[in-house]
């Protein structure tokens, strides 16, 4: 077994954490939307790379590991999904790895806890009692989560009781056939009136980006939701056939760092959806690093969607202190 001596790691790496100004958003401007256009092959070019170039090794990768597990939004959305589940759901998230690995890693101090929970409206009132006296918020999606196929003035409904329950952020889905027939007017229009509607909650815009045909849409779909005032702009609902991709991903932060460089104004990114493993994970936050700058690897401006990606985590810090890999069900989420 490793000695205690030889794991552990650099905490400066894991616990930094500041705020910034919130995006008030700007006027639809449709000329510059309109001249977004994205070249595919140059993109895939420079994603494919990502892995190969950059090698995040032994007490680094650990340390990478453990910031990674402040990014999760730890998710449950199924239909199957009980207060039982909520509740152990939220006991993982305030305690994501075993004491024994944070002891062993001399990192037992930090509090490590997960970024968020997220959940239907109907569990925000159970995931918000027990997560009481922590800092962890409770996120919530909405406006007809996932397809997006409801009435405005229902998905307006349902941003308002979610953050009268007490959620802290919305994850709103964007209506994707507005999209597909480039009226981003409409688009502009409902994300500005959804961010009215969150009032002091933070308001996360799913672009559903494998559903939107071409990178040249996601592009500006991203755009147009940061000039209607999103606090961040994400992938996916994790219910589409093709969900996070670093492409898509490139396209996104892209935007966000012109954006930053356009208004001065700090827009979060959450990739979502078939990010399962500790790998995927630091390819991601690899990526954040390059593109963003180190600025953006903090929970307020980076998150994971996932429900598998801890358990993952969870096993690889245990590899790393004891030289052994155990089985994936010894680390289950809930």
């Amino acid at each position: 077994m490793t000695t205690n001596k030889d794991v552990q790691i650099n905490k400066t790496v894991i616990i930094e954490q500041t705020h910034c100004p919130r995006n008030p958003g700007m006027p639809l401007d449709m000329a510059f939307v309109q001249g977004i256009n994205i070249n595919r092959s140059a993109v895939e070019r420079r994603t494919s790379t990502i892995a190969s170039r950059r090698a995040v090794k032994k007490q680094h990768q650990a340390a990478w590991l453990l910031k990674a597990i402040t990014f999760i939004d730890l998710t449950t959305l199924a239909g199957d999904d009980t207060p039982g589940k909520v509740k152990r759901l939220c006991q993982k998230a305030k305690q994501p790895v075993r004491k024994d690995l944070l002891e062993a890693l001399g990192v037992e101090d930090l509090n490590i806890t997960t970024g968020a929970v997220c959940v239907y409206h109907n569990m925000i009132n159970t995931a918000v009692t027990a997560l009481a006296g922590t800092n962890i918020p409770v996120a919530a999606v909405s406006t007809g989560f996932p397809a997006g196929q409801s009435l405005q003035s229902i998905k307006i409904a349902e941003i308002k009781a979610s953050v009268t329950d007490g959620a802290k952020e919305i994850d709103i889905v964007i209506s994707r056939e507005k999209v597909l027939c480039g009226d981003w007017q409409s688009i502009y229009d409902e994300v500005y009136a959804f961010r009215q509607a969150c009032g002091d909650a933070h308001i996360k815009t799913i672009l559903a980006t494998g559903e939107l045909a071409t990178l040249t849409n996601v592009a500006k779909a991203s755009w147009v939701c940061m000039m209607a005032g999103a606090d961040f702009i994400k992938t996916s609902t994790g219910k589409e056939p093709v969900n996070a991709t670093l492409p898509v991903s490139l396209v996104m932060v892209r935007a966000i760092r012109a954006f930053f460089e356009l208004t001065g104004f700090k827009i979060g990114y959450k990739p979502a959806g078939g990010i399962q493993t500790a790998k995927q994970a630091i390819e991601y936050m690899i990526l954040m690093k390059e593109e963003l700058g180190n600025e953006w690897l903090q929970p307020h401006l980076f998150r994971f969607g996932a429900s598998s990606l801890l358990g993952d985590i969870e096993r690889q810090l245990e590899h790393y202190v004891t030289g052994c890999y155990s089985a994936q069900h010894r680390h289950a989420t809930s």
